[in-house]
């Protein structure tokens, strides 16, 4: 009795904990995303990153949605993950949003990195002049490759388990333990390949940013508009490393529950939860503080800072 109200208590903790993150999270992309819709019926029109920003918190509101209904309802009732076709539903749908926010997350810093970089190359010219067309194309591929990905997620799944019941029907445990080890392989290199690809766009945009403001350091002269080019270079910077370094610690945390997801080791999953829970609030933040208007609205309807000095 000690051993199950132990559990019981840990239980009850880990969701707490994981439902105040996951609410904060909502909430935090739920503004973002109405303040944006605002501006857009506003001004009957968005700027370019204020459409990957809506994209953005979109995905993340609802990933943080489901994940959190996935998390709550398998804490108390664990059986119904067993009632098909909820877990291959669940799981694709997760990893259909997850896809789209790394994917919108890598657009942005891609966005931030063409605005910004200043290069003599005739290609970066090129998409310097361009960019802003090609934004909605952009989103247009992430979403239909988010989609593409939660479609082959659901198909591997509903496979490696239909095998399952096949071969335990016919008393062969052994079997179906290694066919389902062998689908959710494809998943988690499917899924490894897709945070590896938009890891190194979010990489190759933080160098390039770099260069690009040391080069202009370089040759800077005592004007004002090389001086705020500097100061457009290094809000760049700080926005796009602080999301280097957030999404270095999710990269490997995602690796990680990956690995440990079929090892059923709840010590080391629940840290791993914290962090992927964490994730879109956090960084969701900094690109609110990064965004002055963003800021200020957020600033306005906060009671605790709702003074003239803070709004400043």
């Amino acid at each position: 009795s000690a051993d199950i109200s132990n559990v019981t208590s840990y239980n009850a903790m880990t969701v707490a904990i994981i439902t105040f993150e996951a609410f904060g999270g909502m909430w935090i992309n739920a503004f973002i995303v109405s303040v944006i819709c605002m501006v857009w019926i506003k001004n009957k029109t968005l700027k370019s990153n204020e459409k990957i920003l809506l994209f953005l918190g979109c995905s993340r509101f609802w990933y943080l949605c489901i994940a959190w209904v996935n998390y709550f309802l398998s804490v108390i009732y664990p059986n119904y993950l067993y009632v098909h076709p909820i877990f291959p539903v669940v799981q694709s749908t997760q990893s259909f949003f997850i896809c789209s926010d790394f994917w919108f997350s890598a657009c942005l810093c891609v966005f931030y990195c063409i605005k910004i970089a200043n290069f003599r190359n005739s290609f970066f010219i090129y998409l310097k002049e361009k960019i802003d067309r090609m934004v909605p194309w952009l989103l247009l591929t992430s979403e239909l490759f988010s989609l593409v990905i939660g479609i082959l997620d659901y198909d591997i799944i509903d496979k490696g388990l239909r095998h399952k019941a096949n071969l335990t029907c016919h008393g062969i445990i052994w079997k179906a333990n290694i066919r389902i080890e062998e689908y959710f392989f494809y998943i988690y290199f499917i899924t490894g390949f897709l945070f590896a690809t938009s890891f190194m766009a979010v990489i190759l945009s933080a160098l390039l940013l770099l260069f690009s403001l040391w080069r202009h350091k370089h040759n800077m002269q005592t004007n004002s508009m090389k001086n705020v080019s500097t100061d457009a270079h290094i809000k760049a910077m700080k926005s796009t490393l602080s999301f280097l370094v957030m999404y270095s610690i999710n990269f490997v945390s995602l690796i990680l529950g990956l690995v440990y997801s079929m090892k059923n080791e709840n010590d080391i999953m629940f840290p791993i939860y914290l962090i992927q829970y964490a994730f879109p609030s956090v960084h969701s933040l900094i690109l609110i503080f990064s965004n002055p208007k963003l800021k200020k609205i957020l600033l306005r309807i906060l009671p605790c800072v709702n003074c003239k000095d803070c709004i400043k």
